[in-house]
C-alpha cells in the first residue's frame, strides 16, 4: 500500500483535551478530506500520558508531508500548548485505509530496532500476530515504520525520534480492556507460550521501546467515560 499515515500529538491546554478532540473530529477531518486525506482516529490518554494530551492519526493516499498533514488538522492552536507530527509508512499492517472503529485498550508502542535486527523483527510479528489475536480478543491495528519527515527538529522521548537509531516504528494494537492487556502477558497452555516466546524474542532484538495506552474517541459502538490519567 503506497499510502502514508502521519501521526498526530497534541498537547491541549489544561481541561481542554475533549474541546480540542472535538474540534478535530470536526473541522480537522473535515480539512483533511478536502486536502485529499482521511482522519483516522482520534485517542486520548489512559495510561502513560497526560491526561490533556490527544493523539490522532490521519491517511493519505497519495501521500504528504508532516507540515501539510499537521496543517490541514489544527487550523487554530488557542488552547494548544504544543504538537508534533511525523510522517509513517505501513509495514506488514494495516493493508487497507479503513479506521478502527471499535472502542477498547489501544496500545502505542514505539520500537527502535538496529537496522540488521529488523527483517526477523518482522518475521516474528508476522508469526506471532495471528496466535496472539486468536488467543486475546485482540487486533493488531498496524506496524508502521517512520520515514524521518517530522515536524520540529527537538529529540522526542515519546517516538525516540533524534534519540535512537535503526529502524523505529510504532506497533498500534487494540484489546477489549486491560484486563485482557494483563491476561497477554500471562500465557495458560503451549501454544500462547509460544507466542509469547515470539513476542519476547522480537523485544529483546530492539534497542529501545516505550508504550502507553489510550482510548478511542472516534469509536462508533461506545464512548469510554472513565478518568484515568
Amino acid at each position: 500500500m503506497s499510502a502514508s499515515f502521519v501521526h498526530h500529538r497534541i498537547d491541549a491546554a489544561p481541561r481542554r483535551w475533549q474541546a480540542v478532540a472535538d474540534r478535530l473530529a470536526g473541522d480537522g477531518a473535515r480539512r483533511i478530506g478536502e486536502a485529499g486525506g482521511q482522519l483516522y482516529g482520534i485517542w486520548r490518554s489512559q495510561i502513560g500520558r497526560p491526561r490533556d494530551e490527544v493523539q490522532a492519526i490521519s491517511v493519505w493516499p497519495h501521500g504528504t508531508t508532516a507540515v501539510a498533514a499537521e496543517r490541514a488538522l489544527l487550523a487554530t492552536s488557542d488552547d494548544i500548548r504544543a504538537v508534533t507530527s511525523e510522517v509513517l509508512t505501513p509495514t506488514l499492517r494495516p493493508t487497507d485505509t479503513v479506521p478502527p472503529i471499535r472502542q477498547g485498550n489501544y496500545a502505542f508502542r514505539w520500537f527502535a530496532v538496529p537496522e540488521p535486527n529488523w527483517p526477523e523483527f518482522l518475521d516474528l510479528c508476522a508469526a506471532a500476530w495471528p496466535g496472539f489475536e486468536g488467543a486475546y480478543d485482540s487486533q493488531v491495528v498496524g506496524l508502521w515504520q517512520a520515514t524521518g519527515d517530522r515536524t520540529g527538529t527537538r529529540p522526542d522521548e515519546v517516538t525516540g525520534a533524534g534519540l535512537h537509531g535503526g529502524v523505529r516504528s510504532l506497533l498500534l494494537t487494540r484489546r477489549p480492556n486491560l484486563a485482557m492487556w494483563e491476561r497477554s502477558k500471562l500465557p495458560e497452555g503451549e501454544a500462547e507460550a509460544a507466542v509469547r516466546d515470539k513476542l519476547s524474542r522480537r523485544y529483546d532484538l530492539c534497542d529501545w521501546t516505550v508504550v502507553s495506552t489510550a482510548t478511542l474517541l472516534t469509536a462508533v459502538d461506545r464512548a469510554d467515560t472513565a478518568r484515568w490519567t
